[in-house]
């Protein structure tokens, strides 16, 4: 069998096939992962004694549930917690850290995979989420020595999802990065690659170190999208400034 496919920027595949054009691949399930490495800086012997500590990059992966208008038509809700807290975009149709399945949401990161739980724990969760019946469950981070290099996978039921989702935006935004003064400048071997339900490899698209990902702080990495009646995969690769996806979602709504 021919190998996954090296995508390059604005290509598009059907992920049912291999680059041979034969139709191989199980998308019942299929998880989506997102790599990087953060660059590391070479600093002289007295910054490193005396200079400032740097901060750990946190980079969160996102994705945005478009209908057939490239729309979110479901912005979810507000959760109220008893201790005070809240978080808004809860059960609806973008998962990321605060809302990280669908359809139910199921709670926030700390909830699903409290911190300092094992892989294994982890990897039960997921596999108990998606018998429940969750369709697409975001893992929080890689679960198993399987992905090897992927940072975070977000696992989706592709031929469950109903009509209505037309199209899945996936993204990574750095989190506080203007704060911290972080940027996908400072990053390589970033890349997003697309697994099917037997762990089998469809398409790699890695980003090139580029001068246009300086000061960028949020990166379109690709979509998943439906064309006649089947699936496909197109390599975007967009950087954006903004550390706020909401900023990147008004765009997909009809606010």
């Amino acid at each position: 069998m021919a190998d996954f496919i090296n995508l390059r920027k604005g290509q598009k595949i059907d992920l049912r096939k291999n680059s041979a054009g034969e139709s191989v691949y199980d998308l019942s399930q299929i998880t989506v992962g997102l790599g990087w490495d953060v660059r590391e800086e070479k600093k002289g012997f007295l910054s490193g004694l005396f200079g400032k500590k740097e901060e750990d990059f946190d980079l969160d992966a996102i994705a945005f549930l478009l209908d057939s208008n490239g729309k979110v038509a479901n912005l979810g809700k507000e959760l109220r917690f008893a201790n005070g807290h809240k978080v808004s975009l809860h059960g609806g149709d973008i998962i990321f850290f605060n809302s990280m399945t669908y359809p139910s949401g199921s709670g926030t990161s700390n909830m699903l995979y409290p911190e300092g739980a094992s892989k294994t724990v982890m990897a039960q969760k997921v596999k108990q989420l998606l018998n429940q019946g969750e369709l697409i469950v975001h893992t929080g981070d890689n679960l198993t020595g399987e992905g090897e290099g992927d940072d975070e996978q977000i696992i989706v039921k592709l031929d469950s999802l109903p009509e209505k989702i037309d199209k899945i935006l996936f993204i990574v935004c750095i989190y506080q990065g203007q704060k911290k003064n972080q940027h996908f400048g400072q990053v390589d071997n970033a890349f997003i690659r697309a697994c099917d339900a037997k762990g089998k490899e469809i398409a790699r698209y890695s980003l090139s170190n580029s001068p246009q990902f300086e000061g960028m702080r949020s990166m379109v990495f690709g979509e998943i999208y439906r064309h006649n009646g089947d699936w496909k995969f197109n390599a975007v690769g967009d950087p954006e400034p903004t550390d706020n996806f909401v900023q990147i979602l008004q765009r997909y709504t009809n606010n």
